[in-house]
């Protein structure tokens, strides 16, 4: 009976020794989220080894301004980027904050009386503000409407480099900086630190600041993720709270109006862009001009009683690019207006699209320096042979008696110069040239720039001869139609061209007092085209800069964000926008779009995982998830997928 016995035990203990190792073996949710481990051995990072392994560096808010303000005082550090933020606050007592506090006020006043001692004049009362402040304090808390706090701030960044660590690091002590606020990393309390920062609740290092009640508000992360203005028109419902997002592109409070949308094809950027001037033009009276490289406007166009031009090389349309127009400016001193004229201007900006055209498709080395100063000269002296100065009257016909010639309609305009009589002047000055070193430049022109002149029948003379219409004020939308021009390289020139006619017909007829000016929006469509030729770029670039000043926004549309980040010489078109849109993105963008705009890691995914027509909605320094929601009357001319266009057509 005993024997059996001790079998029976023996049974059971190998029995709760399995089920003791089957527990110990059980993952819990510590095993299945902690990496495979962490190396502490540095004194200012962390790595963080898994199967892509990950660095960290812990930092502290080590100094803060004398007075803060909610929101600013975090908020660059908040909304950074791949970074985790902690904040521990514990009270101070009564009795021991009214301790503190006559201690300071005694140490003040000793200052202040040595100071005095010493003629220390602004050390004296600066000790004097200090301690009327400090007696503040301390009478606020004891009448109960105040009290003090101690609050220690740790924040932890990420990457996946130690180069790219050290740049971020970089990037939020100069971005915290703005707002006063000193960072310095845990040096040699990197593990401690990393710790503190986890969400366990417990602060191992204790570098502590002290607070007020209204001062320690300000480092609450409540940052509202509305956008919008009081006034303006319906864009879309921000996802996040359900609530529709008012948008005023001519919102004062932007500090300028542009706007850049990025997305991939088929993102919604069409549809997002025809609702905002479908949108404006009705509820807010905005006009708009779109560069339609897609011939997808003309049908908004056709809606909203507008004018539809379409350029091809078999339509009757001409834009020529020499067309010159007065500008109205304001004196700075006496606000007063007055209508000037600047050739020099214009025919700069005419050098810059032939030498374009100069260079061609293949983009050629062989135009330089030389190659500007002949075609500048030729242009500058077109304009001089008709007699047209910086003088406004000189844009005008003239009797025998030298007076300015009026018709029923009022002054007649004199014709302008066209591509045609340019190169008729750049044959002649090539038959007269002596120079050795201009003639192999000025035989290059004379063959290459045939091709854009009508009478000997170039193949792209399209905009070669006066223009055969004007941009009138008060037209709700004019859409400038270039689809049909071969998109290699036909297509990128009439972008840079009319760009440039737009600024002379559109842009420089808007006053630069707010208060007469009319709100315009210019919209250039597939901006990447214009990417690789560098006078247009510089051209988009000068208008982005000078829209604002005219009271007008440019708005510009392109799927690839990378070729903007890659080329330095478009930065100004990004830095001159206040609003942006990125819609769904593909994953080999998402990266740019992360580093130049501090997008979280949550914001980054959202982009790549989106659907058509939710995207991220940037105006200033606020962000949110916006989806962009157009009624079904919209959807009938806004519409760019051609299936759906004709299932619609069909039903």
């Amino acid at each position: 009976m005993k024997k059996k016995n001790n079998e029976q035990s023996i049974n059971n203990t190998e029995t709760v020794k399995q089920e003791k190792s089957f527990v110990d073996n059980v993952k819990d949710l510590k095993d299945l989220i902690a990496p495979s481990g962490i190396d502490a051995t540095s004194t200012n990072k962390l790595e963080i080894i898994s199967s892509t392994s990950k660095y960290a560096r812990t930092m502290l808010v080590s100094t803060l301004p004398r007075m803060c303000t909610f929101p600013q005082l975090l908020r660059g550090m908040y909304t950074f980027g791949d970074i985790n933020v902690s904040v521990f606050i514990t009270p101070i007592s009564e009795s021991k904050s009214q301790n503190e506090l006559n201690r300071t006020i005694n140490e003040l006043e000793s200052e202040r009386i040595v100071a005095q001692e010493r003629g220390q004049i602004n050390r004296e009362s600066s000790l004097a503000q200090k301690r009327a402040e400090a007696e503040e304090l301390r009478d606020a808390i004891a009448s109960g409407l105040d009290k003090l706090f101690e609050a220690s701030i740790i924040c932890t960044l990420y990457a996946y480099s130690i180069e790219e660590l050290d740049k971020q690091t970089e990037l939020l002590s100069s971005e915290m900086a703005k707002t006063l606020t000193g960072m310095k990393t845990a040096w040699a309390m990197q593990e401690d630190a990393f710790k503190s920062n986890l969400p366990l609740g417990e602060d191992k290092i204790r570098k502590v600041h002290t607070f007020d009640r209204r001062s320690m508000a300000t480092v609450f992360p409540f940052i509202n993720s509305d956008v919008g203005h009081e006034n303006g028109i319906p864009i879309g419902f921000n996802r996040q709270t359900g609530l529709p997002i008012l948008y005023d592109n001519f919102s004062p409070t932007l500090s300028n109006y542009n706007m850049v949308i990025f997305g991939k094809s088929g993102a919604g950027k069409g549809v997002t862009i025809k609702t905002l001037i479908a949108r404006s033009a009705v509820l807010m009276g905005i006009e708009s001009l779109a560069l339609d490289a897609e011939g997808e406007y003309g049908v908004v166009a056709d809606a909203l009683g507008g004018l539809n031009v379409v350029i091809s090389p078999s339509s009757n349309t001409i834009i020529n690019p020499f067309d010159i127009e007065p500008e109205i400016t304001r004196d700075e001193i006496t606000g007063r207006e007055k209508v000037v004229l600047n050739v020099e201007n214009k025919v700069e900006d005419v050098t810059q699209i032939l030498l374009t055209m100069a260079r061609g498709s293949t983009r050629t080395e062989d135009v330089n320096e030389v190659t500007k100063q002949i075609i500048a000269e030729a242009a500058a002296d077109e304009y001089a042979a008709l007699g047209i100065t910086n003088d406004v009257n000189s844009l005008y016909e003239r009797n025998i008696n030298g007076i300015v010639q009026n018709n029923y309609l009022g002054r007649t305009k004199k014709k302008m110069p066209t591509i045609g009589s340019w190169y008729r002047r750049l044959v002649t000055n090539a038959n007269q040239n002596t120079n050795p070193d201009y003639r192999v430049h000025y035989s290059y022109l004379v063959k290459v720039m045939k091709q854009y002149v009508r009478e000997l029948n170039g193949q792209m003379a399209y905009f070669d001869g006066q223009s055969t219409f004007d941009l009138l004020d008060g037209t709700s939308f004019i859409n400038l139609d270039i689809s049909n021009l071969e998109e290699r390289f036909a297509r990128p020139l009439a972008q840079q061209i009319l760009l440039s006619w737009i600024w002379e017909k559109y842009v420089k007829k808007n006053s630069e007092d707010k208060t007469k000016a009319g709100k315009k929006r210019v919209l250039v469509d597939e901006a990447w085209m214009l990417l690789p030729y560098p006078e247009a770029v510089d051209f988009l670039n000068k208008m982005a800069r000078r829209a604002r000043k005219r009271n007008v926004s440019l708005a510009v549309v392109s799927q690839r964000f990378q070729d903007f980040y890659e080329k330095s010489e478009v930065q100004a078109v990004l830095t001159s926008s206040d609003t942006k849109l990125f819609l769904a993105q593909d994953k080999s963008e998402i990266q740019y779009i992360k580093e130049v705009f501090k997008l979280s890691e949550g914001e980054a995914s959202f982009l790549t995982t989106c659907s058509r027509g939710q995207g991220l909605f940037k105006v200033g320094e606020q962000t949110a998830i916006m989806e962009i929601v157009p009624t079904k009357k919209e959807f009938e001319f806004i519409e760019t997928n051609i299936n759906k266009l004709q299932n619609r057509q069909q039903a």
